[in-house]
């Protein structure tokens, strides 16, 4: 049997923070050779790949404004399209949404009709294009029902940019918001934040620091400017984090539900690798979806690397089944002629 390769497309940053090398030592150990792939030479003398798993966000991005990196995804995609047996993990089209919250939103807010059974929902939320008409935009705040505070997060969903955050507490404020950005009615959620990280049809939740709880509605407190990395790390302490009142702990996110919205995601986005954050509402302890990552840093799974494995390791089975069909060695015979 020929050893099964999987390429690997990754920044040197992922590379180092999933711990690549490692990961190759265990699929080595199981038949599976990781290749890393490099972008800036030919892609058809480092083949053939029987899986590609990426996260190509930075070249997504860059590619809009600059022509190497717009070349670079070209090569790329002419590669897939030219080695239809190669599966991807994931499919372009499905990251790029993601990279963008205006769309990424929409498809949040779809859940709240596709899973009400659950009790599931995402704040009301408005895109803002343009800063052009800052009375239309506070007008619009009101009657598509968002209420202050309003967390205020960048359109493009990637590099360290859409980590910087603002809360906002009344309209007078929103003048300091810099579009195109995305306004998020702000959840009192207890200061605790669920990850939850998904791996093909495996799925993990991880508990973390988060904001605190806020007064609502409108005052004259001034905007808050934060990062959420800072604020959300395993080990991070900072006062935004920090209770202003003692109150009973929430209950964990159902298991149940998150099955639920998983499973819905992976239908809705298309996609293998990715996380999506969840709180929990104070009040009506309704299960709360506020974002969704593409391929996160799984922190805090140990059984990530296993996982991942067993994903790749179902995905080429479901080929080499395909590729053995009646109905594909037909074709093969065909093409051989």
């Amino acid at each position: 049997m020929s050893r099964r390769r999987v390429g690997f497309c990754l920044s040197d940053k992922k590379r180092r923070r999933m711990n690549l090398d490692a990961f190759a030592e265990l699929c080595a150990d199981h038949g599976v050779e990781v290749v890393e792939i490099d972008l800036s030479q030919p892609l058809g003398p480092q083949g053939p790949f029987d899986v590609i798993v990426h996260k190509l966000s930075d070249v997504i991005v860059e590619a809009e404004h600059d022509s190497q990196a717009k070349q670079l995804l070209v090569n790329f995609q002419a590669y897939v399209s030219g080695h239809s047996r190669t599966v991807l993990l994931d499919p372009l089209p499905a990251m790029t949404q993601i990279l963008d919250r205006f769309a990424s939103y929409r498809i949040m807010s779809n859940l709240q009709n596709l899973l009400q059974d659950w009790h599931i929902c995402s704040p009301p939320y408005l895109e803002v294009h343009s800063a052009s008409d800052m009375p239309s935009i506070q007008q619009k705040v009101m009657t598509q029902n968002l209420s202050f505070p309003l967390i205020c997060k960048t359109r493009v969903a990637h590099g360290s940019l859409s980590h910087e955050m603002s809360l906002i507490f009344s309209a007078p404020s929103l003048v300091e918001i810099h579009p195109p950005c995305v306004l998020q009615s702000f959840v009192n959620h207890g200061a605790v934040l669920h990850k939850v990280f998904v791996v093909g049809e495996r799925h993990f939740c991880v508990e973390r620091p988060s904001l605190k709880n806020f007064p609502a509605g409108p005052c004259d407190r001034e905007t808050i400017f934060f990062n959420s990395q800072q604020v959300s790390k395993p080990e991070s302490s900072s006062d935004l984090t920090a209770l202003d009142e003692q109150m009973p702990c929430l209950p964990p996110p159902s298991k149940e539900a998150v099955a639920a919205l998983v499973k819905e995601l992976r239908i809705q986005l298309g996609m293998a690798l990715f996380g999506v954050d969840v709180i929990i509402n104070i009040h009506t302890y309704t299960l709360t979806v506020i974002d969704i990552n593409i391929f996160p840093g799984y922190d805090g799974v140990p059984q990530f690397f296993s996982s991942l494995l067993s994903h790749i390791e179902s995905v080429l089975d479901k080929q080499a089944s395909s590729a053995d069909s009646p109905e594909m060695t037909k074709h093969k015979g065909a093409r051989s002629l």
